[in-house]
């Protein structure tokens, strides 16, 4: 539901009521929306994703491959860093 933010103000509780009972409420001012009051369990992004099937998460953690050319150049940039800091 869209309130204004002079609506809003006047009757916080009856939309803090409705966030409660499961409604978003998008606050606006001047016509252009600046806010939105959600439950704090419609907060969590990826569970919200994950129960509309958009996402899904990994079978099992994976460590991240460590590539030859990274630790080449970790170890150029350090020593480097280490000749600069003499």
């Amino acid at each position: 539901m869209e309130v204004t933010f002079t609506e809003f103000k006047a009757s916080l509780m009856q939309y803090v009521n409705d966030v409660k009972d499961g409604e978003d409420v998008v606050i606006t001012h001047k016509g252009a929306p600046v806010a939105r009051l959600t439950s704090v369990e419609g907060a969590d992004l990826f569970a919200s994703l994950i129960a509309d099937g958009l996402i899904t998460l990994p079978a099992d953690e994976r460590a991240v491959p460590r590539l030859p050319q990274a630790e080449a150049a970790k170890d150029a940039l350090s020593s480097l860093l280490g000749r600069l800091r003499r």
